[in-house]
């Protein structure tokens, strides 16, 4: 038997071969946050404190995607992208059919997959801060 990290492990890994078809498609990973955003806020209370944890998520996909944050590797991205589609996906380990657990596993691979890339996300963290702090006023600009 094994334990809680590689069970969320292994059910993040299903969804990294849809992942992939991902990283090369913006138009493609748009329209996966839009759909991730959309229920992120439909279940805004209900997701707690992980609600937080993928914005900060999905801003990393978008900002790769877009091609201005670069400076990590493909399979940490395929890895965020892997959980999102797990967060979208009505039928996972706990269907979100399933009133007041449907969401329990879903938070959960959010919490893993930020466990697990805490020093990747503290990197995007810092480049965002500082992409915001040099910002111009002007977005023209």
């Amino acid at each position: 038997m094994f334990g809680k990290d590689e069970f969320f492990a292994k059910e993040q890994r299903k969804y990294s071969d849809d992942a992939k078809g991902y990283i090369d498609n913006q138009e493609k990973t748009q329209g996966l946050l839009e759909q991730a955003q959309k229920k992120a806020n439909r279940k805004k209370r209900s997701l707690g404190d992980t609600w937080e944890k993928l914005q900060l998520l999905f801003e990393l996909v978008k900002a790769y995607s877009k091609g201005d944050y670069k400076n990590i590797s493909t399979r940490t991205i395929i890895t965020v992208i892997g959980a999102i589609l797990y967060f979208i996906s009505p039928i996972d380990l706990i269907p979100d059919f399933i009133i007041g657990l449907g969401l329990v596993d879903d938070a959960a691979v959010i919490g893993y997959t930020v466990k697990t890339l805490s020093t990747e996300l503290a990197e995007f963290k810092k480049w965002k801060q500082a992409a915001t702090f040099y910002a111009p006023e002007n977005p023209l600009e």
